[in-house]
């Protein structure tokens, strides 16, 4: 596969955070980007070279992608898999379609994690209505007290409910009428993850695993490097490999784990793109997770993940934010010269809307954390 190379352009679907930081990373290594995009204030839009504001679906802006880009990636899971598939017929495409398709559905996902010999919480897969009544109390009793999760669409706890009870369990699959999967809840330690950039099996880098706590099912704090015995982050970066190679994956994976009261490892879910959980690379690594983005879409071996300094990302949500919308005390963060405050330009802070998050660096873990958890509550 021959590698592109800047000037070219590059195409992605979705123009939110992740895609205005990926438009960032590329333009700064020299390549032009067109974001496909239906919000016409898209963050990623004030940075790109061309803003196709159409629906994802849009035939004729996907037809403009794969006839003016040398290689198409996506900022999100939920695009039309299928879409992936026929610009790959015209383009390169990356992650593949197959790959998205996977991931955007938790039945496929179980099923692809559990043929990569890799473990996953009990759970059973509940696709229609004859599942649900085909299936026994003792087998529901198995995964209770348990999360039923829609099998797509759900993200930062969309689309989850909590059950404890056979009864509870069958009235809520009943309510959401969709299919489900209906995870065991374990008893955790902690959640960590790893973020994968592979381009072939012989070219593949595992960035240094984060330590993850979420608020109401959101994340809230990355702590890197996460605090956990060495052992047991080369076996999360190991499973993390295993799984990306089962796939056959190209581009930035991430891969999120449970970690149990005996330290055991449990893989959570999957991620077809850069991550919430990887920002801290942005200040805190040799390579960022957006840059690596680049580098496998484009073919170029992947950069080096090594972790320059022990950081924490705390994530901005719109609760900063005023009722009235009065902007956070931002000289709070200008003021400390080991933190990096990185905005996503979007006009509207809501509640529980991801607006931004900062990165403080220091000498150690813990002292990054003190200080982190400081300055977010003087904001």
């Amino acid at each position: 596969m021959a590698a592109i190379l800047p000037p070219a352009m590059l195409g992605i679907i979705g123009g939110g955070q992740l895609g205005r930081m990926f438009t960032v990373a590329a333009k700064t290594m020299g390549y032009r980007v067109t974001v496909l995009e239906p919000d016409p204030a898209a963050p990623a839009a004030d940075f790109a070279d061309v803003h196709l504001c159409a629906p994802y679906g849009d035939a004729a802006a996907l037809k403009t992608l794969a006839e003016t880009c040398a290689a198409v990636t996506t900022e999100f899971e939920n695009v039309d898999a299928g879409a992936m598939r026929e610009l790959a017929k015209q383009t390169r495409v990356s992650p593949s379609g197959d790959c998205v398709a996977i991931a955007q559905d938790r039945i496929a996902e179980k099923a692809w994690i559990a043929k990569a010999g890799l473990p996953t919480a009990p759970y059973l897969a509940l696709e229609t209505a004859a599942d649900l009544a085909a299936v026994s109390d003792d087998a529901l009793a198995v995964c209770l007290p348990g999360i039923l999760k829609t099998a797509r669409l759900g993200y930062d706890g969309k689309g989850q409910i909590r059950v404890k009870t056979v009864a509870d369990a069958r009235t809520a699959l009943s309510e959401l009428g969709v299919a489900c999967v209906l995870e065991k809840m374990l008893e955790l330690k902690l959640e960590v993850s790893a973020i994968v950039t592979r381009t072939s099996a012989s070219q593949m880098t595992v960035f240094p695993v984060a330590e993850n706590r979420h608020v109401n099912g959101i994340l809230d704090v990355s702590i890197v490097p996460a605090r956990i015995a060495p052992a047991l982050a080369a076996q999360v970066q190991a499973m993390a490999r295993r799984l990306a190679d089962e796939l056959d994956y190209v581009g930035v994976l991430a891969v999120e784990f449970f970690v149990l009261a005996d330290d055991t490892l449990v893989l959570n879910e999957i991620a077809p793109r850069p991550h919430n959980s990887g920002h801290y690379t942005l200040t805190a690594c040799v390579t960022d997770q957006f840059q690596q983005q680049v580098r496998a879409l484009c073919g170029l071996l992947p950069g080096s993940t090594e972790l320059l300094t022990p950081v924490v990302m705390v994530n901005l949500l719109g609760d900063v934010w005023g009722e009235d919308g009065s902007e956070p005390r931002w000289s709070v963060l200008a003021e400390a010269p080991n933190a990096q405050l990185h905005l996503y330009g979007k006009q509207e802070a809501r509640r529980g809307r991801k607006m931004g998050h900062f990165n403080v660096m220091a000498d150690t873990a813990e002292a990054a954390l003190e200080q982190a958890e400081a300055l977010k509550d003087t904001l």
